[in-house]
């Protein structure tokens, strides 16, 4: 068995596609999946499958979705392997950080490192990015909702033809920990 961690973009935000974290439980369940946890109301939730394709497990995932809401909502589906691939290799001082300052966007195929490198990183100082593993990390110290860098990363320049969700690093480390068992 698997363990995935499911990430839910542009769920319960704003009062639009409102997605219950219990039914998205029971949805997970209906499929076949175990130890089915919810983090948040963000659509974030980590349970165990037979899948060895992250991608089919998304995919499951999705069509239910379309089918209880009657809405599209892009699911990331990661194993736990790699959740742990991207605590660990993150590039900035997590430990000495706030959480809500580190964010990691998740990204449905590799970044370009061509395209990313034509930002002029300088004139965002003191925030700053470097590219991962099919992620990226933005390190803003005054949080992402004041971040000019942010805005900048998300362009279709960029980030064309990805899909794209971000969490802060308290919800990192938590899906982390919830992964772990």
């Amino acid at each position: 068995m698997t363990t995935y961690v499911a990430l839910l973009r542009g769920i319960n935000v704003g009062g639009k596609k409102k997605v219950p974290m219990t039914r998205l439980r029971e949805l997970l369940a209906e499929l076949g999946y175990t130890e089915v946890r919810t983090y948040l109301n963000s659509g974030n939730a980590v349970f165990t499958g037979a899948e060895a394709d992250p991608a089919e497990v998304a995919g499951k995932l999705e069509k239910a979705i379309a089918g209880e809401f009657g809405f599209d909502v892009a699911c990331f589906v990661i194993d736990g392997a790699y959740l742990r691939r991207i605590v660990e290799s993150c590039p900035f001082p997590a430990a000495d950080l706030e959480g809500r300052q580190l964010h990691v966007t998740f990204l449905s195929a590799e970044p370009s490192a061509e395209k990313f490198g034509e930002i002029d990183t300088a004139s965002f100082t003191p925030e700053e990015f470097r590219l991962g593993e099919k992620a990226y990390y933005l390190y803003a110290p005054a949080g992402l909702g004041v971040s000019k860098l942010a805005v900048e990363l998300a362009r279709p320049k960029y980030v064309k033809g990805l899909t794209v969700t971000s969490r802060n690093w308290n919800t990192v480390k938590a899906l982390l920990e919830l992964s772990a068992g």
